[in-house]
């Protein structure tokens, strides 16, 4: 089935009502309690659907950098996640389409294991929010002298 653009396919297996999926979003948090200055961060890569309900797609990546805390903008970090998530760099045998294809098609794979249609033209189109978590923005102000100029 194919949808128009700001369309999108729904859960229908499991018993789940045909409820389209809204956007694809990346939660943002820190790997550690707050006790280093070591910046290391955690992104939980979801689809939500209409009604709200999160799946999972990836929950294995993140990143760590050289700076400290106070070194870091919510704008940074955002940026930053949608890298991390994907689409991957190539490996040497293989284009940038080619690693832009394959990833989109795993991803579709991921959430198609859950119950979830959707074909990978549509999948690509679909919104990709990034949130920080509070404990996150927490994290960046106190790291730094005041409130992060970036954070919304």
């Amino acid at each position: 089935m194919l949808y128009e653009r700001g369309q999108t396919a729904s859960a229908s297996q499991f018993g789940r009502n045909k409820v389209p999926i809204k956007r694809l979003v990346s939660y943002v948090d820190a790997h550690d309690e707050g006790d280093t200055e070591d910046v290391s961060l955690a992104v939980r890569f979801e689809a939500e659907l209409d009604d709200g309900e999160l799946f999972p797609v990836l929950d294995d990546r993140g990143w760590s950098s050289s700076g400290t805390w106070s070194q870091v903008s919510s704008t940074e970090i955002e940026e930053t996640a949608r890298v991390v998530v994907g689409p991957d760099e190539p490996r040497d045998d293989e284009t940038w389409q080619e690693a832009e294809a394959s990833y989109w098609a795993y991803v579709r794979e991921l959430l198609v294991e859950q119950g979830i249609e959707i074909d990978v033209a549509n999948l690509r189109l679909l919104p990709h929010d990034v949130i920080l978590t509070r404990r996150l923005l927490d994290r960046i102000e106190a790291s730094s002298d005041g409130p992060d100029p970036d954070a919304n």
